[in-house]
C-alpha cells in the first residue's frame, strides 16, 4: 500500500459518501410531492441532513486514531448502505425521516479519510493531499446532483420501483455497501507500525480533552463552521433556492444549476491547501499583520472571502436573474473551498499524533452551519429567498474577529498548548 493509493482509496469512498449524503436533494420536488411536505419542512428536511453529524465526526475521529481508519471507514458504508436500501421502501414520512437522518451520518467519513491520508502524507504535502481528498470527495455531491437525476429521471419505472428518487435511494445503497468492503479489504492503516502505534496510543480521553481545548482547535472549528457547515447547507438547499426562488420548475435544471456549487467548493479545495503548503515552505507574508504565520494568513484571507461573497449571493440574488445567482454561487463555493483546504492544512500539520482527534472535532463542530443555516434560508420571518445568505454573513463576522485575534504571531504560538481549559503546556500523560 503506497500512499497515493491510500489518496485514491479514501477519496473514492469520501466521494460516494458525499454523494449518497446528498442523495435527497435532488428530489425534494417529488418527495415534497408525496409526503406533503411544505417549503419550510423542505428546509428542515436539509437541515436534519446535518443533525447527527457533530457527534459522529467527533467519535469516528478518535476511533479512527484508535483502531485504524480502513475498519472505521468499512463499518460506516456498510450501515449507511443497509438503511438506505430501507428508506427506498418507506411508506409513511416518519419511517423515511429517520432512515435518512440514519443515511445522512455517511458525512461522518470526513474525518477517517483526513486521518487516514495524514497516516500516510509528510507535513510538506499535507495541504495539498489533504486538499486532494476533501476536494474531490466533497464534489460527490455534484456528482449526486448531476448524475442522480438524469439516470432516475421523472419517468422511471424499473424492475423493483416506479417511483424514481427510490430506485435513487435502493441501488446507492447497494454501492455503498460493496465499497465498504472493498475498503476494509485493500486499505491499510498507517505507512509504518511505528506510525501507527503513535497514533494509537494519543487515543486517550486526556489527550482528546487537551487538544480538543486547544485555541487552535477551538478557532478552526469555528472556521470551519462558516465554511464547511456553509457548503452543507447549500448543497442541500440550492436546489430548492434556484426552483423555488426563480420559478425554475425543471428539476434537473434546478439541479445542474446547484451543481456548479458543489463543482467549485469541492474541485477547488486541492488549491486551498496547496497555497497553504506552498506559503508555508516558501515562508510567504502575504498579510503583514500576521507576520510569521503562513498558515494562518492563507485561512484568515479565505474567511474573509466568504463574508464577502455570501453577501454577493444576496445582492445577486435580488437582481432577479438566475444566471447571476448561480454565478454568484459558484464564488461562494470557491471561497469555502479555499477556506476548507486552509483549515486541513493546518489541522495534520498542529497536530500530527492526533489528526483524527482534532478533525473529528474540526469536522464535527463544523457541520453546525449546516444545521443552522438551512433554517435561516427558510426562514419565515425574511422578507425573500435571497436575504437569508446576508444575515448569515452578518453571522459569520465574530468567527473572523476570533481569528483574527488567535492567528496574532505571540498567541498562535501557544495555539497548540494553551486553550480555554487550562493555561498550557504538554499533553497529558497516563501515567
Amino acid at each position: 500500500m503506497t500512499k497515493w493509493r491510500t489518496l485514491v482509496l479514501a477519496t473514492v469512498g469520501f466521494n460516494f459518501s458525499f454523494l449518497i449524503w446528498f442523495s435527497f436533494a435532488p428530489f425534494t420536488g417529488p418527495m415534497a410531492e408525496e409526503f406533503g411536505l411544505s417549503l419550510a419542512e423542505i428546509g428542515i428536511l436539509a437541515s436534519a441532513a446535518i443533525w447527527l453529524a457533530p457527534f459522529g465526526r467527533i467519535l469516528t475521529g478518535w476511533l479512527s486514531d484508535k483502531f485504524g481508519a480502513p475498519a472505521v471507514f468499512a463499518i460506516v458504508l456498510g450501515y449507511v448502505g443497509v438503511f438506505s436500501i430501507a428508506s427506498a421502501f418507506a411508506e409513511s414520512y416518519g419511517v423515511f425521516f429517520v432512515t435518512r437522518l440514519i443515511v445522512a451520518t455517511a458525512g461522518i467519513t470526513f474525518v477517517i479519510g483526513i486521518q487516514h491520508v495524514s497516516e500516510w502524507f509528510e507535513e510538506g504535502q499535507l495541504g495539498t493531499a489533504e486538499g486532494i481528498y476533501a476536494g474531490i470527495g466533497n464534489a460527490g455531491a455534484a456528482g449526486g446532483a448531476l448524475v442522480l437525476p438524469r439516470i432516475f429521471g421523472t419517468g422511471w419505472n424499473g424492475p423493483i420501483f416506479s417511483t424514481n428518487w427510490r430506485a435513487a435511494f435502493f441501488y446507492t445503497g447497494i454501492v455503498s455497501i460493496l465499497l465498504g468492503v472493498t475498503y476494509y479489504a485493500l486499505g491499510e492503516a498507517a505507512k509504518s507500525d511505528e506510525k501507527r502505534q503513535a497514533t494509537k496510543d494519543g487515543a486517550t480521553l486526556k489527550q482528546w480533552v487537551h487538544t480538543a481545548t486547544r485555541y487552535g482547535t477551538v478557532v478552526l472549528a469555528l472556521a470551519y463552521v462558516m465554511s464547511f457547515g456553509l457548503e452543507l447547507s447549500m448543497n442541500g438547499w440550492l436546489a430548492t433556492y434556484y426552483r423555488e426562488g426563480f420559478n425554475t420548475n425543471n428539476l434537473v435544471l434546478a439541479s445542474t444549476f446547484a451543481a456548479t456549487f458543489s463543482v467549485a467548493a469541492g474541485l477547488l479545495r486541492p488549491f486551498g491547501g496547496y497555497m497553504s503548503d506552498r506559503l508555508a515552505r516558501n515562508e510567504t507574508n502575504i498579510l503583514p499583520f500576521f507576520e510569521g504565520r503562513y498558515r494562518e494568513q492563507w485561512t484568515f484571507l479565505s474567511l474573509c472571502f466568504i463574508v464577502v461573497a455570501m453577501f454577493g449571493m444576496t445582492l445577486a440574488g435580488l437582481s432577479g436573474q438566475v444566471l447571476v445567482a448561480v454565478g454568484a454561487g459558484f464564488v461562494v463555493g470557491m471561497a469555502c473551498a479555499f477556506t476548507e483546504g486552509a483549515i486541513f492544512a493546518q489541522v495534520p500539520a498542529m497536530f500530527p499524533n492526533s489528526s483524527g482527534a482534532v478533525a473529528g472535532v474540526v469536522g464535527g463542530v463544523g457541520t453546525v452551519g449546516g444545521i443552522v443555516y438551512p433554517l435561516v434560508y427558510a426562514a419565515p420571518l425574511l422578507p425573500d429567498l435571497h436575504t437569508g445568505y446576508s444575515v448569515v454573513a452578518v453571522s459569520m463576522v465574530p468567527i473572523v474577529l476570533l481569528a483574527a485575534w488567535v492567528f496574532q504571531p505571540h498567541v498562535a504560538e501557544e495555539a497548540t498548548t494553551s486553550g480555554i481549559v487550562d493555561s498550557g503546556g504538554p499533553a497529558p500523560s497516563d501515567d
